[in-house]
């Protein structure tokens, strides 16, 4: 009987299928994994636009991640928009409670690639407190980085500095993407306590960014499930970003759209 690594991703579900639980869906396939999911927000959105958000009760998110645990032997686990203080301890308390640890692959979801805020100001302290102790990487955007850090992290340069003082401040692996500094190359670079190392690919401009933070945290969660290195899992993930990001797809219809964003519960 053929098994696959199961991979388990905690994150929202976009409707328009291009972020969120339905893109890491299809990443963890994609890249030979069994896919299961705990959601813990249901997003009306579409790339440039976010609408509305209705977070899940914490209680059913912690359930959703205890019975997949329960009948599943996960390999790897994936956090996604987490939204709030009360999810992300729900989270945190539900993956102390697992029998073995796994690889945790925490993407801090703040900020929405159009601009909308994705998660409370409050939650922000919870991540660091209740999350990143427990992570095997962080995949922070630059933005979210200068919001963890504190720090402008204008090049390379101060990205890897900030990413060395939040390894030391959290005791967990960081990968800092930089595609948002522009250039012609997109480079992001690892930072673990046993130094930095650099993932590099052209930059393609003119491309809608909607969903690829979830893509590549994914796709380097079902890397750590096939047991490969964190490193070897990044650069397969990188490798996989880059070709989703060239062969995107585009559908002309939401540059119209205003850029709103109502909570709602």
């Amino acid at each position: 009987m053929k098994t696959l690594p199961v991979v388990l991703t905690i994150a929202g579900s976009d409707n328009s299928c291009g972020a969120g639980a339905q893109a890491d869906l299809k990443t963890i396939t994609a890249l030979g994994g069994y896919a299961q999911t705990a959601i813990t927000c249901v997003v009306a959105e579409v790339p440039g636009a976010v609408e509305l958000i209705q977070p899940v009760k914490a209680a059913v998110v912690a359930a959703q991640i205890r019975l997949s645990a329960m009948a599943f032997p996960l390999a790897a686990i994936k956090t996604g928009m987490l939204y709030s203080r009360s999810i992300i301890r729900a989270v945190a308390e539900s993956l102390e409670q697992l029998p073995d640890r796994v690889p945790l692959v925490v993407d801090p979801v703040m900020v929405a690639s159009s601009g909308e805020p994705l998660l409370e100001p409050a939650a922000i302290t919870a991540y660091g407190r209740e999350l990143f102790p427990r992570a095997t990487l962080v995949t922070p955007n630059l933005d979210e980085l200068r919001i963890l850090s504190g720090l402008p992290c204008r090049n390379l340069g101060e990205m890897e500095a900030a990413g060395r003082i939040l390894v030391e401040r959290h005791g967990c692996g960081f990968l800092l993407k930089g595609g948002h500094l522009g250039g012609r190359i997109a480079t992001d670079l690892l930072v673990t306590a046993e130094g930095c190392e650099r993932f590099e690919a052209p930059f393609r401009r003119g491309v809608d960014a909607h969903g690829t933070g979830c893509t590549f945290s994914a796709a380097i969660a079902t890397g750590l499930a096939r047991r490969l290195s964190l490193s070897a899992a990044v650069a397969q993930a990188k490798r996989y970003i880059t070709t989703a990001i060239h062969g995107s797809l585009r559908w002309g219809r939401t540059s119209a759209l205003d850029h709103r964003m109502r909570p709602d519960g």
